[in-house]
């Protein structure tokens, strides 16, 4: 018996199929456009983990993860906008601060859309970002190096380390505005569509009812960690992606493999502890890395010189897998990933 997809995967392949991946090379070249931004919007698909009495969809997992393979396979760019947003919903769900009430709703219907500001936390015990109190609200003073989705965003989960050393969360608008800063767009070399830029807070203020979370930086850090020993579903979208330009005798064997990582990664994401088998997962992102990596390679060697072209989709997926080789990326998974590339075992690594 063929069971129907979940009403979000068919949504998510019909933004796919219809909209991003028709555009994939340009955006790539031009910039994600604020017309994409609006279809993922109004797709409902910014909803998919947040709670239903808020207006968000509480999807399971599996379905959080196909569709996020849908679209990274389809715009990879497009996604890592989009992703950024589901982590400011979570974050509030589990908030009883009144930022909750004011923006849950709008952030799970997809009115708004966040971005997050927090990857400097992962520099600790250095401080990118310190947090004061100020005329009864938070001042931020610092830099946050990575910040995507700039011009595309309404709001920010902005983070920094308070002199009692905690990791404080806190809402402001994704704007110019007294004691924030943006430099200008990025160039790199994968997803510079994405709008990622840096910022400069030189006294920021925000009052006291925009913080969202403020917890001992070891806790939070734990949990970070834990989130990033998981393979990501977009290395498994940006595979396939790259699979399906190769004729079936070559891309049989690599298709076996990654069903079988993909398998096995996604059984330990539905563990209930989040906390266990950590370096069964560290291994398995490792070898979907891999499997991209050989992926990735195929097909920029079956394109020939064509794949050279900035138009070529086997160039751009190749680049796209090189941009989630470090994204989301902590000590331990890179360590992790540079014994595994040496031919180290990593669970033996002092």
């Amino acid at each position: 018996m063929t069971v129907a997809p979940h009403p979000l995967v068919s949504r998510a392949r019909r933004l796919a199929d219809g909209l991003l991946a028709p555009h994939a090379e340009r955006v790539d070249q031009e910039g994600v456009p604020a017309s994409h931004v609006e279809a993922v919007k109004r797709s409902g698909l910014l909803g998919v983990n947040a709670p239903s009495e808020y207006g968000g969809s509480a999807a399971p997992g599996a379905v959080v993860r196909e569709t996020a393979e849908i679209l990274a396979g389809a715009c990879c760019s497009t996604w890592f906008v989009q992703t950024q947003h589901h982590t400011p919903v979570l974050t509030l769900a589990k908030s009883q601060r009144p930022v909750r009430e004011r923006l849950l709703g709008p952030l799970a219907s997809g009115e708004l859309l966040s971005g997050v500001a927090y990857a400097q936390l992962r520099a600790h015990p250095r401080t990118p970002v310190r947090v004061t109190r100020e005329r009864g609200g938070r001042r931020f003073d610092g830099s946050v190096p990575w910040y995507t989705g700039w011009g595309l965003n309404d709001v920010m989960l902005l983070a920094g380390v308070t002199d009692a050393d905690e990791a404080l969360f806190a809402f402001a608008e994704a704007r110019e505005q007294p004691g924030l800063r943006a430099s200008p767009p990025m160039r790199l070399a994968a997803l510079t569509a994405a709008r990622t830029v840096s910022l400069e807070l030189d006294g920021l203020w925000l009052p006291e009812e925009a913080v969202v979370l403020c917890t001992p930086y070891d806790r939070w850090a734990a949990t970070d960690r834990a989130k990033a020993v998981n393979a990501s579903p977009a290395v498994f979208g940006v595979a396939r992606a790259a699979l399906d330009l190769l004729d079936e005798d070559t891309a049989g064997p690599l298709r076996t493999r990654l069903d079988e990582v993909r398998r096995l990664a996604y059984d330990l994401a539905d563990h209930p502890l989040a906390h266990e088998h950590l370096t069964d997962r560290l291994a398995l992102r490792t070898r979907a890395f891999e499997v991209l990596r050989a992926a990735t390679t195929a097909a920029v060697v079956a394109g020939g010189g064509r794949a050279m072209a900035l138009t070529s989709k086997a160039q751009r997926l190749a680049r796209e897998g090189l941009f989630l080789l470090v994204q989301g990326q902590t000590a331990q998974s890179r360590r992790a990933h540079l014994d595994a590339l040496a031919g180290r075992d990593f669970r033996s690594t002092p």
